[in-house]
């Protein structure tokens, strides 16, 4: 079913005929795909389409009405209206800004693993350069022969609360430097704030260039997140048209984060690029 979506966004959708396609009810479809993906079908058919347009609209110069029939919309006005609702921006304005923010990408029959749980939508997003506050150390990351990361992280994370008061409300964020992609290589790691932050004496201080991210999303406990990036590395990223670069990894930690928790939410963002085939995944 997944992939008679993918092929055809440019096509009615209807509910009946997916619902065939997947052997299920309406009603059975509903359910399961929420459960799988937290979205309904219509919202996730709508956000391709709108990321397609979107990739359309940087990449190529067809006019706007062109690139909504496209997409599978009956109309430009109708095209515009959803796009600013899901982009904060009207299709020109996206196009003039020329970088890709929020784009969704089609999720994957190879994304549901037993160890997660609901399959995972990566999304496309431009973040510009900032500043970081925190502290500063090195880890063996995931495909180290001594992996350490599970005990040396979360001794940074305390570290950075024994000597900084009050940033749980804050948004958190772990920066990795992986500019020396060497597997033997021990990664330089800060746990910190976006600057400023009162009281910052004697703390490192990091400044991250504009990159652009593949973000993928963890819910759950934290311990989800090494088969999350072992699976975008291994599954995600050699099919998906973009590239990974040597950069700055981001862990974006949500304020209250709490990383036992079932419920707890953060994100994992990794520089990528346009391979230069020029293959887009939303254009599959």
């Amino acid at each position: 079913m997944l992939e008679h979506i993918h092929a055809h966004l440019d096509q009615a959708l209807s509910l009946d005929q997916l619902a065939s396609l997947s052997c299920w009810s309406r009603w059975q479809l509903q359910r399961v795909f929420m459960l799988h993906t937290g979205l309904s079908v219509a919202q996730y058919i709508r956000e391709l389409r709108l990321s397609k347009a979107a990739e359309l609209l940087l990449d190529t110069p067809l006019r706007q009405l062109d690139i909504a029939l496209a997409c599978g919309f009956e109309s430009e006005i109708s095209f515009s209206r959803s796009f600013r609702q899901m982009f904060g921006c009207p299709p020109g304005q996206y196009r003039q800004r020329g970088v890709r923010i929020g784009l969704r990408t089609p999720l994957r029959p190879d994304c549901n693993s037993p160890v997660l749980q609901q399959m995972v939508q990566v999304r496309i997003e431009t973040r510009p350069a900032f500043e970081l506050v925190g502290v500063f150390g090195e880890i063996a990351g995931l495909y180290a022969a001594n992996p350490d990361f599970k005990t040396s992280v979360p001794r940074l994370w305390q570290r950075f609360a024994q000597r900084v008061a009050d940033t749980r409300s804050r948004v958190r964020i772990g920066v990795l430097d992986v500019r020396d992609n060497h597997p033997e290589a021990r990664i330089p790691y800060w746990a910190g704030v976006v600057a400023p932050l009162a009281n910052d004496q004697g703390l490192s201080r990091l400044s991250v260039p504009a990159q652009q991210y593949a973000v993928v999303p963890c819910h759950g406990p934290i311990g989800q997140l090494e088969h999350l990036i072992d699976w975008f590395i291994q599954s995600w990223l050699p099919d998906s048209g973009y590239c990974g670069v040597n950069g700055f990894d981001l862990e974006i930690y949500p304020p209250d984060f709490e990383p036992q928790n079932p419920d707890a939410r953060m994100e994992y963002w990794v520089p990528v690029t346009l391979c230069q085939h020029g293959y887009s995944p939303s254009l599959r």
